[in-house]
């Protein structure tokens, strides 16, 4: 499935909730563009196990918080 600056994954509550109680986290997520929101969904929602999910939110949150704007040394969303 392929979009054009479009968010392909809706974003999950759990993922939600921990942005949202991250005031770092959430003033980058506030300005990076979809295709870079649907990658960091991806990347946290693609893990098997609900242990690495709940791994890659605490990732997620601190690399947000520290600038970052896309999951870094990952291949991107394979659903764009």
């Amino acid at each position: 499935m392929k979009t054009h600056n479009k968010q392909v994954h809706k974003l999950p509550a759990d993922l939600r909730k921990a942005i949202t109680s991250n005031k770092d986290a959430l003033a980058v997520w506030g300005t990076i563009t979809p295709l870079a929101r649907n990658e960091w969904i991806c990347w946290v929602t693609s893990g098997k196990k609900e242990e690495t999910r709940t791994i890659r939110i605490e990732k997620a949150l601190s690399k947000l918080a520290g600038g970052m704007r896309r999951p870094c040394c990952w291949a991107g969303c394979p659903h764009r």
